[in-house]
């Protein structure tokens, strides 16, 4: 899983080696930090990962990759100045020749008063199931079956479905170590899997495309029907979608597209974001910043979530974390960095990259506390409406200071309370304070994605509409 990159050190990177490397992540770290001087603090963090992907289309397999990959980040904080450095291997020559690196990087950066590694906090990771290694003992010709069977029940499960855009499956197993010489130590390991199917429907010369997947911790976990259900559904409800007349309207957000924006929502929330004055948050802790129907919690010590985990990136152990109650900003996510410099308490929210970047602040498995009233409950109480299904560009249509949003959109028209007509190629423009202000309903559906926050219906008023 993809976190938030790095940024504000000095670094520099190594490759090559062995990626079959036999020995424990926690066994390389403590190896690594044996390495530090006595005038230095030294952190180690290591990720040793195997990955298996399929990709089938027409009935044969088109792509087809098993990998094994193992890394080393070393940072380094000497008298305030901080490096970094990696490499692609646990060769001892190459380990030392980063830690090299990173020293000589710290001695040439910039002084930092908040620098410094975390200190133990005395808090216990939470025991979450979330290795299931079984994904390694499934023959890799299952996984492939798997795939194939995915689309043929695609493609076989409405006569308007034309064909496949492609099929994919994915599994993965990944170990991190960190270990640092102020006395951290803590490791966490992880399984997970998942099906994807993009479908296509036609219907003379109007075409459409869909999507659909499924996702889980074991082999077992993983849905053919589901992922083909959601992959047809998709693309034959937006036959003969048109686009709407502009308008301001009640639009209610399906799991799908809520899950979106609260990942926009979260990245404004991390206190990498305040301290550099990219958040419209910033500075607005204790004030109403949206609906008192809005709870918004970060907590990957829930295991439902896909990016639960026990520790975070810096090896604190990851804890439940109130952002907004009943529409009041409660606070952001911290790294040690970020709550040094904002004086804040850090909340175990380190994330990275990979083994090649420095932690940062980021929320990883948010979610908003569901309401008590089913989606077509939600839909019939909208008399003219829109119904959004998707969005397109959503990360890049938001301005991170002002909180401005423009994203493509498609979805239904709502007439009577019902579903009506396909809608398609039209703009949703507002803020991301004003979208969170103007929420008048949140769903009991609450739905895990394999992403970084959960879904639920959403229903929002007053919402600007940009088509015909």
């Amino acid at each position: 899983m993809r976190r938030p990159a790095g940024a504000g050190a000095a670094a520099g990177t190594r490759g090559g080696g062995s990626a079959a490397a036999d020995a424990a992540p926690l066994e390389v770290a403590d190896r690594v930090v044996a390495m530090a001087h006595d005038d230095e603090q030294l952190e180690a963090y290591v990720v040793r990962s195997t990955d298996t992907q399929v990709r089938v289309h027409g009935g044969e397999v088109e792509q087809l990759a098993v990998a094994s990959s193992v890394g080393v980040g070393v940072r380094v904080v000497r008298d305030g100045r901080q490096g970094f450095a990696s490499c692609g291997t646990v060769d001892p020559d190459a380990v030392a020749e980063a830690v090299a690196e990173a020293r000589d990087n710290a001695a040439h950066g910039e002084p930092d008063e908040a620098a410094g590694l975390p200190e133990p906090d005395g808090v216990e990771p939470p025991a979450l199931d979330l290795w299931h290694p079984g994904y390694a003992e499934v023959p890799l010709d299952d996984k492939v079956a798997l795939a194939l069977e995915l689309e043929r029940a695609v493609v076989g499960a409405d006569r308007r479905i034309t064909g496949v855009e492609s099929c994919d499956y994915e599994d993965w197993r990944t170990e991190v170590a960190v270990c640092s010489t102020t006395g951290v130590r803590r490791s966490a390991r992880e399984t997970g899997g998942e099906l994807v199917a993009w479908s296509l429907a036609g219907d003379g010369d109007d075409l459409q495309s869909g999507f659909g997947f499924s996702f889980g911790r074991s082999f077992d976990d993983l849905d053919v029907e589901a992922a083909a259900r959601d992959a047809v559904e998709r693309a034959v409800r937006m036959l003969g979608a048109t686009k709407p007349p502009s308008a301001r309207t009640t639009v209610v957000l399906d799991p799908w597209v809520t899950a979106q924006l609260l990942g926009v929502v979260a990245g404004m929330l991390a206190g990498d974001e305040v301290v550099k004055g990219r958040s419209p948050f910033a500075g607005r802790v204790g004030e109403e910043v949206a609906s008192p129907r809005v709870t918004l919690v970060e907590d990957p010590t829930d295991p439902r979530h896909w990016g639960a985990s026990p520790v975070d990136a810096e090896g604190r152990a990851t804890r439940r974390v109130p952002l907004v109650t009943a529409g009041v900003l409660e606070g952001f996510v911290h790294s040690t960095w970020t709550a040094r410099r904002m004086g804040a308490e850090p909340t175990g929210s380190a994330v990275r990259a990979g083994h090649a970047s420095t932690p940062v602040a980021g929320c990883r498995a948010v979610s908003l506390v569901p309401g008590d009233a089913d989606p077509a409950r939600l839909v019939a109480g909208v008399d003219d409406g829109v119904l959004v299904h998707d969005v397109s560009g959503l990360h890049s249509g938001v301005n991170p200071v002002s909180g401005d949003l423009s994203t493509g959109a498609e979805g239904r028209r709502i007439r009577g309370g019902e579903p009506a007509e396909p809608l398609r190629e039209f703009t949703i423009a507002s803020t991301l304070p004003r979208l969170l202000r103007d929420v008048v309903a949140v769903g009991s559906d609450l739905t895990w994605l394999p992403a970084g926050a959960a879904g639920v219906t959403l229903v929002v008023a007053d919402v600007t509409v940009s088509g015909a």
